[in-house]
């Protein structure tokens, strides 16, 4: 049985623009497959094939735009019998030129700046664009394209065409800004039909205010829209209606929208029947049709942001000056919703917060949220709802000024947002803290996996890239990031300067000075995060669409450096030991990415080119030793210095079971002085050695600095700093959770066996540190669910192991010192406590 077809890892997509795409699939009821057969009926027949592969290219004539595809596989097994046909997948190209395209770009008049200037619209409501059209026959089916700038909300005959919010994603709105296609067929009906668009400036168009906070302010473009509705008609025949001339404009409710500081939403100006066809719209200014092209035009091709969770208030708290504030019990990013029964007129003012003050109001400061940060609502009469449509804000609490007395805690909800890309992950223990830990790390990813992985939701919003690379494996063993990783790599790549350099932001909307703009830890995402999408999911189109930009990276931070070491960046940012070099920690990442280079450049057949990477690699180790090993010690002995030293394998055999000790005992008695550069690496070197006790005592430890630290004193998502909910600044940060791939990797023992990629094959090696009594982890990989459960107890080890079909695992049982050890009979023994076994439940056993 074949199950799971995915498209560009995607169910069903619409709007692709790959003319070959990958087509996926996963095994049910057999442990292997020895040979598949594709059909996309129509268009191209693989015939049988004699391959293991589960993930395959289209292999037919390339694609051309609007093409809608059915497709089908069957697989045969180890035994040589064929799988019956699978059920059908579908997938669907978009516009794929700048000719598909005969609608233009469409703005309020008031909106728009011949010469673009950056405070255009200032002052002026937000526009609402609605256009009308004829369905004079029955429609067989229909498709909106549809895109805007710099937040859109686009509906048919007054409903929303989707569930997605923040629409469109981040872009550099310059050269791509990012449409997306929907089935609209559902929403039209015979006669006149309406087209609407409601508008805000978003990201993309940053206000200079005064009264509002701001990261920054500038313009890349003003707010615009630009939508084609497709109609293919039951008889065979189609049209399509575009926005033009002919489209109307008008000010909506919502009085300004600022990215950074607020939004402010007058309900009395609500206009009924804005978005629907026979609206008296006499009133209303022809649009201007902006003079821009349709080159930028380029398809969404992973999933977008929704409302993933809803948080009900926990509580409606009283400040001590009477102010009512709202508690939606965790730290969150999205919308606080309010719902209200009031009459019309009262002005609210509602400020969004991650933490109280001694009076029980809201706390903002630019080091922690940014402020001022405020949205206002004026309510009109009666049952009314509202929240934000254009912006979002980290909070988790909602400081509500002019709110009356008697309203209670059901007036306020907070409506998550995230990027929705599936969660996969599982991951719980007999340790209550450590799953604390794993919990709040879990929620600041949530709440920075938006269309770019931010670093905070509040005073940020940016798109800082180390986190991209040095927590992927945080990030992607929770979360289904296969296509949404690539997405954010075309957006890295875009960044990329003509000299190389690739800033430490991307999309580059704020050009910071120094090492803020430039350094190999921020920059080295473009390299590392094609390999990584290679690693997991054993997908090499990043590494091919991207290899040109990732060489002149890595050759543009050889042209910086001298004599093998970068001498530049901001260092193990966020370290508690200042003593660390920059030099250093610009040269590990600088390492890092030339030894990764070189093996993006042998998986891809690119044999000069590995070959040079590998020299350089093997330079950059050299130098890196003459210029920071002295008496016995890397960079002064500081803890960064030494993880660093540790991943290069540049301390001398003789001297690494020393260093090894240093660096375990800091770590098992809670004395850690890394930053977030440092981190990942610590858990990856001590995890390689072996180490898990070292980690264990710093996972259960609850003094500062400590994961714990932050669970007792309260946080519901990791914070910026160790001590972040006594000391303040963000209470959203994810930059310090690399303690979660060892949750998984270590304690869940979920990892690949070497030279293994996409989880082919797994090891399955779980630590049992401490007293740790029991653990259960599991994940999704591109063939299945991979499983691990554990338990011990009174002299026993019992060890469940779940490994899916296609792959097959290397199982490796801890060492307790018990002399008794079971396996079924499928296993192969390969070693002491190991044995290999192919997809299956599988059970193993250590006693006395």
């Amino acid at each position: 049985m074949v199950k799971n077809l995915r498209t560009c890892d995607l169910t069903d997509p619409l709007g692709l623009e790959t003319t070959r795409p990958a087509l996926s699939w996963r095994l049910s009821g057999v442990s292997a497959q020895t040979a598949y057969h594709v059909r996309v009926d129509g268009l191209w027949d693989s015939g049988e094939v004699e391959s293991d592969d589960q993930r395959v290219r289209y292999g037919g004539e390339p694609l051309a735009s609007r093409t809608a595809a059915r497709w089908r596989v069957r697989t045969r097994d180890a035994a040589g019998n064929w799988s019956g046909w699978s059920e059908e997948a579908r997938f669907e190209l978009g516009l794929l030129s700048a000719a598909d395209w005969d609608a233009s770009w469409i703005t309020h008049p008031d909106w728009f700046d011949a010469d673009d200037d950056p405070r255009v619209g200032e002052g002026h409501p937000l526009p609402l664009l609605a256009g009308e059209f004829t369905v004079d026959r029955p429609v067989a089916s229909a498709r909106l394209y549809v895109a805007g700038l710099g937040v859109y909300v686009a509906s048919v005959n007054g409903a929303p065409v989707t569930d997605a919010v923040l629409e469109p994603p981040y872009s550099d709105f310059t050269r791509r800004v990012v449409y997306a296609t929907h089935d609209v067929t559902a929403l039209l009906r015979e006669g006149a039909n309406a087209v609407g668009v409601a508008l805000g400036p978003g990201i993309a168009h940053v206000f200079p205010h005064q009264d509002r906070y701001m990261k920054f302010f500038g313009s890349k473009a003003a707010p615009k829209a630009i939508a084609q509705l497709e109609v293919s008609y039951a008889d065979g025949t189609s049209e399509r209606f575009g926005t033009d001339a002919g489209w109307r404009a008008t000010e909506g409710p919502t009085t300004r929208s600022h990215w950074y500081g607020g939004e402010d939403h007058d309900a009395r100006r609500e206009v009924a029947g804005w978005d629907v066809p026979g609206t008296d719209r006499s009133g209303w200014r022809p649009v201007t049709v902006r003079p821009d092209g349709t080159d930028m035009l380029r398809s969404r091709t992973c999933p977008p942001i929704r409302v993933t969770e809803e948080l009900p208030a926990t509580g409606k708290l009283v400040a001590t000056d009477g102010t009512a504030v709202f508690d939606v019990g965790a730290v969150v990013a999205g919308w606080a919703e309010l719902r209200l029964d009031l009459p019309a007129g009262r002005h609210l003012r509602l400020l969004p917060g991650d933490q109280l003050d001694a009076f029980g109001r809201v706390v903002q400061s630019k080091p922690t949220t940014g402020a001022p940060i405020f949205s206002t609502y004026v309510t009109k009469d009666g049952p009314q709802s509202w929240h934000p449509a254009f912006r979002y804000d980290g909070f988790r609490y909602v400081e509500a000024q002019g709110l009356p007395e008697h309203v209670g805690a059901e007036a306020v909800k907070g409506l998550v947002l995230r990027a929705d890309n599936a969660h996969i992950g599982e991951f719980e223990t007999s340790d209550p803290l450590l799953n604390d830990i794993h919990r709040i790390i879990d929620r600041a990813v949530r709440g920075n996996m938006y269309s770019v992985l931010t670093d905070c939701p509040h005073r940020e919003k940016l798109g800082w890239l180390e986190q991209a690379h040095l927590l992927f494996d945080v990030v992607a063993y929770n979360y289904d990031v296969a296509a949404y990783c690539r997405e954010l790599l075309v957006g890295i790549a875009e960044a990329q300067t003509e000299e190389g350099l690739v800033p430490d932001t991307a999309p580059e909307y704020v050009v910071f000075d120094g090492a803020f703009r430039d350094d190999p830890n921020w920059g080295g995402a473009l390299v590392r995060m094609p390999w990584q999408i290679y690693r997991w999911y054993g997908d090499t189109t990043a590494m091919e669409r991207h290899y040109d930009a990732m060489r002149r990276y890595v050759d543009y931070l050889t042209g910086r450096s001298e004599d093998g070491i970068l001498g530049y960046g901001l260092g193990d940012w966020f370290g508690l030991d200042h003593t660390t070099p920059v030099p250093l920690v610009g040269t590990w990442g600088y390492w890092r990415a030339a030894r990764t280079m070189a093996r993006v450049a042998g998986v891809l057949g690119r044999d000069d080119d590995a070959k040079r990477y590998r020299a350089l690699t093997d330079a950059i180790s050299a130098a890196f030793t003459g210029a920071f090993f002295k008496d016995g010690r890397f960079g002064g002995g500081g803890q960064a210095s030494e993880v660093f030293a540790l991943d290069m394998g540049v301390v001398p055999d003789e001297l690494a079971p020393g260093a090894l000790d240093r660096l375990s005992e800091a770590v098992r008695t809670g004395e850690i002085t890394v930053g977030e550069i440092a981190l990942p690496p610590l858990y990856q070197v001590l995890t390689r050695a072996g180490r898990h006790e070292a980690l264990w005592g710093f996972a259960t430890s609850t003094s500062h600095p400590s994961y714990g630290y932050q669970v007792r004193h309260g946080a519901t998502a990791l914070t910026e700093a160790w001590d972040g909910p006594t000391r303040g600044l963000s209470q959203n940060h994810y930059m310090l959770g690399a303690i979660d791939s060892w949750f998984y990797r270590g304690l869940g023992g979920i990892g690949q066996a070497p030279g293994s990629n996409g989880f082919r094959r797994l090891l399955v090696a779980p630590a049992a540190p401490g007293d740790l009594e029991s653990v259960r982890a599991a994940t999704e990989t591109p063939y299945g669910r991979a499983g691990v459960s554990w338990q011990r107890s009174d002299g026993a080890y019992a060890l469940e192991v779940e490994v899916p079909a296609g792959s097959s695992a290397e199982v490796r049982l801890p060492d307790l010192g018990l002399t008794r050890h079971t396996a079924p009979g499928a296993a192969v023994p390969i070693g002491e406590r190991a044995w290999e076994v192919p997809a299956g439940h599988w059970t193993f056993g250590s006693s006395r």
